[in-house]
């Protein structure tokens, strides 16, 4: 309209554009709820928008369980109660202690598949995080052939219902559409013993060796799951369906090796060039480093041993170009001057479409183990080396497709343990640090 002039940007807006003022404000109630979710700091810097809403929507979705059965008026469950990275303390006071004292992690599932809750000792057993998990559909971890199995024990009368020929399964469809709504005077008493469950099933796993899939019982019964308030397409509100509550435990018994190192399974985050970024507090113990120790070394590779240096590598290139290393075994260097056997999995945390980081699940391995993988290894052929190692193996080639990810940012690293020496000397010689030959040229010679 002409003489109509435009508004000015608001007050306290830094900006002019309406669609950049909202992401900024998104953004911000975004990282205030992160900072309300009970798990420890390191992992809520990991977590990207959708992974906060998700588990926010399952935390709540936990705390409406007991306000539905009346204890939410008689206890309160403050954010001091939960402690780092043990998600449902507070909600689930009888299960508190049972995950570390049984040889197994609980489950709770719903009636559509929906995983409602899952102990934090889930990754002793199968190596995902407790946030990984959590109101996530249950068949996505399920082997194709044991889901039909899982989901008959889902069923009250274990009937669900059929699906028609030529539709997709009930996995391959939106959780919700494959569950029946029953009333409760449809349903048998909760003490009734139709309702216990025991069977098998495979589920995946990132620390078994062999296939991939770890075959666990899972033993315990379908109860109510109060206080969700689903309500139906009339909007009047569903009552409370059931749920798997269960026990799970590999069918295999642990050997004692297992036994000893199961409990310090721990996380790093890393850059694309594999340089530390973060590791959680079992980390520090195992390694003995702090975050900063981490940091100032520069290329995570100082921490591996030289005769794993190419194992890794190869690895490394592989996850770059399909999102997963696979399981890899090697030594890392610790704060004093040890070599500790670890067994690895890394893979690709992308954001926008684009590679943003890399974190790594490593489980600690005893000596016997470590060499066992060592002599496996020396039995295969050489490595096999075409192209995409690039900076890697002081190439003159990029990476193909990832032209500009392993460039550097900022002042170059140092490093305590080499000398002034050995880094001038690899300088002088041409070789680039981040490779794996100055890696190994600034390692200290004591620790070998």
């Amino acid at each position: 309209v002409p003489g109509r002039t435009r508004p000015g940007p608001a007050e306290g807006g830094g900006s002019s554009n309406p669609s950049k003022r909202h992401r900024e404000r998104l953004n911000r109630e975004l990282e205030r709820l992160a900072e309300l979710l009970p798990f420890a700091p390191d992992v809520v810097a990991g977590l990207d928008k959708l992974s906060v809403l998700r588990l926010s929507a399952g935390f709540l979705r936990a705390r409406s369980f007991f306000g539905g059965k009346g204890w939410a008026r008689s206890q309160r469950f403050p954010r001091s109660q939960f402690l780092p990275g043990t998600f449902g303390r507070g909600l689930f006071p009888m299960i508190s202690s049972l995950p570390q004292a049984l040889n197994g992690f609980v489950l709770v599932v719903t009636s559509e598949g929906l995983i409602f809750y899952s102990s934090h000792t889930i990754q002793d057993y199968l190596g995902f995080h407790q946030v990984d998990v959590m109101h996530q559909s249950v068949f996505e971890l399920i082997h194709t052939e044991d889901q039909p199995e899982f989901r008959r024990n889902l069923h009250w009368a274990l009937d669900p219902p059929r699906t028609p020929e030529g539709e997709p399964s009930p996995a391959g469809k939106s959780l919700g559409s494959s569950a029946v709504i029953y009333k409760p005077d449809q349903l048998p008493p909760e003490n009734s013993s139709f309702l216990e469950r025991s069977f098998v099933c495979r589920f995946r796993c990132l620390l078994d060796s062999s296939s991939g899939f770890l075959a666990l019982n899972l033993q315990g019964r379908l109860k109510f799951l109060h206080g969700q308030n689903k309500r139906s397409e009339d909007g009047s509100v569903l009552p409370p369906q059931l749920a798997l509550f269960a026990i799970s435990t590999p069918l295999q018994p642990p050997s004692i090796l297992q036994i000893r190192t199961k409990n310090m399974i721990f996380r790093t985050k890393h850059k694309l060039d594999f340089t530390p970024l973060a590791c959680d507090a079992k980390g520090k113990i195992v390694l003995g480093y702090t975050e900063a120790e981490l940091r100032m070394r520069g290329t995570g590779y100082q921490f591996v041993h030289a005769a794993d240096m190419l194992y890794c590598a190869e690895n490394h290139v592989r996850m770059m170009k399909t999102g997963e290393s696979g399981l890899t075994v090697f030594r890392l260097l610790t704060k004093d001057n040890c070599w500790k056997w670890v067994q690895a999995n890394a893979r690709l945390v992308y954001k926008n479409g684009k590679p943003e980081y890399i974190v790594v699940t490593q489980r600690p391995l005893v000596d016997e183990e470590g060499g066992e993988h060592l002599r496996k290894r020396s039995m295969h052929l050489p490595f096999t080396f075409a192209t995409g190692e690039a900076l890697l193996y002081q190439s003159a080639h990029p990476l193909p497709g990832f032209p500009d990810l392993f460039q550097s940012k900022g002042k170059p690293s140092r490093s305590k343990k080499p000398s002034c020496s050995q880094v001038g000397r690899s300088q002088e010689n041409g070789i680039d640090p981040r490779s794996l030959l100055g890696a190994v040229m600034q390692q200290d010679k004591a620790v070998y």
